[in-house]
């Protein structure tokens, strides 16, 4: 018997029986419909973490800190380690960090700069969003990025206690602010030193603004709004002017209390070529003794998690499923004491046994198919529904999109896994069709 005559007959005992063939699809379309909204529930949670994640910062990035040690044999985070980890398996980049504070003065207003100098092309890499003027890196001279936050720690120190933390009006990219890098110096003026000598007012630095963060959304933040960028070349050389032969802020000083020739960086970020690396590396970094943090461990935590969340959906949704094959074997079964003599006179016309088997699995896996067929449409349509609920709740919730998602490969799989499950109930009937005795099934009524 060709294979076109097994689908053609096969089609057609299912279409004369309706009934219990769309009762029997019914069933399938609620498994794999409820696999397949389960698993979509998990997916698109974890998606929506995931961005939320990256957000907060870039998954393949090791932020390295020297170790808490101020003797002179410390590890350092100089040029020689840098062109040490550049000849490591996986590393993409490293990006030097040097920071400081100063204080920021405009009027009656003072406030505190968090200051991080960074090489230009680590701006680009943190998908700033500009909100006025540009990133770092086009001046010949030192000039300030501004977060968009940084407002929120100035202060009038002479305003009433209600009003002295009040946000002032600052136009950071107009208003002239000026910088005054020396703070013992500042909070020390007007005072004597052992000498006896008064200590008079540190110099004070009008730092040109070259751009402004964009503020958030709502119920949003920005993990960059605290600080004020620069290029970390203009700082280091504007730092070693201001500090000639004084120990810049922040930087470790020899056992005499000298400063170093070298200005050592503040953190080092290196950029790993895959998340799969992150850790691997990770751990290489603090086996040579300093400390090391990324996001890789966290993640891979709640990835674990999600993991176990999504297997359990899917666990659910597979009970379905599973009752839904219990039925196609009754309909199989059914089917099989229904056309008892029309097996046994396929067998006496010599009708193959293999056939007749496949004939049997074809039908069941036609139930499958179509049951998953409609299962995945109604999967879609439920999925729609939920993303759109999720969508008005939004406001109230931490994720990041739909919560729902149904990528291609769940869609290729969910189908075939409903024609295996429909073909598998199908195979015990399909079975039973075979042993029949061709004169017992003729005689049968």
């Amino acid at each position: 018997m060709k294979f076109l005559d097994l689908l053609r007959m096969s089609s057609s005992n299912l279409w004369k029986r309706k009934v219990r063939t769309v009762l029997t699809v019914l069933g399938v379309v609620i498994g794999v419909a409820s696999i397949v909204v389960m698993v979509s529930l998990g997916l698109g949670l974890s998606r929506s973490l995931m961005a939320q994640y990256e957000s907060y910062g870039s998954l393949t990035q090791i932020t390295v800190n020297a170790p808490w040690d101020d003797s002179e044999e410390a590890q350092r985070l100089d040029q020689k380690l840098i062109d040490e980890i550049l000849t490591m398996e996986h590393v993409e980049s490293i990006y030097p960090v040097l920071e400081t504070q100063a204080i920021a003065k405009y009027g009656s207003y003072e406030g505190w700069l968090q200051i991080q100098g960074m090489p230009v092309e680590a701006f680009q890499d943190m998908n700033i969003t500009v909100g006025q003027g540009r990133l770092p890196g086009e001046d010949q001279t030192l000039t300030f990025f501004y977060g968009c936050e940084v407002l929120q720690n100035f202060y009038n120190p002479k305003a009433s206690s209600g009003n002295y933390w009040d946000v002032p009006d600052i136009d950071l990219m107009s208003d002239p602010i000026f910088i005054i890098f020396d703070r013992d110096t500042y909070y020390a003026a007007g005072s004597t030193d052992e000498n006896g000598q008064t200590i008079k007012p540190p110099k004070k630095y009008l730092i040109e603004t070259c751009g402004v963060e964009a503020e958030p959304g709502e119920d949003q933040w920005s993990q960059y709004g605290w600080y004020t960028y620069c290029d970390i070349d203009q700082l280091t050389a504007e730092l070693k002017k201001i500090f000639k032969n004084k120990v810049i802020p922040g930087q470790p000083t020899t056992k005499t209390g000298k400063p170093y020739k070298e200005i050592f960086y503040s953190q080092l970020l290196v950029n790993v070529d895959s998340m799969d690396n992150v850790v691997e590396l990770q751990k290489s970094l603090a086996d040579l003794g300093y400390n090391v943090y990324s996001q890789a461990e966290w993640v891979e935590s709640e990835q674990k998690t999600m993991g176990y969340i999504q297997a359990v959906l899917g666990g659910i949704g597979a009970v379905s499923l599973f009752v839904a094959a219990i039925g196609i074997t009754n309909t199989m079964m059914m089917s099989i004491y229904e056309r008892t003599k029309e097996i046994g006179v396929m067998k006496v016309l010599g009708c193959d046994l293999r056939n007749i088997r496949s004939l049997f699995l074809m039908e069941a896996g036609f139930i499958g198919f179509i049951g998953g067929v409609i299962g995945l449409i109604l999967s879609f349509i439920l999925s729609v529904v939920v993303n759109k609920v999720a969508a008005q709740a939004n406001e109230y919730m931490s994720t990041t999109g739909g919560i729902s998602y149904i990528p291609v490969w769940l869609v290729f799989l969910s189908l075939i896994f409903a024609i295996l499950v429909g073909m598998v109930a199908g195979f015990f009937p399909a079975r039973r069709a075979m042993r029949l005795s061709p004169l017992a099934a003729i005689r049968n009524e």
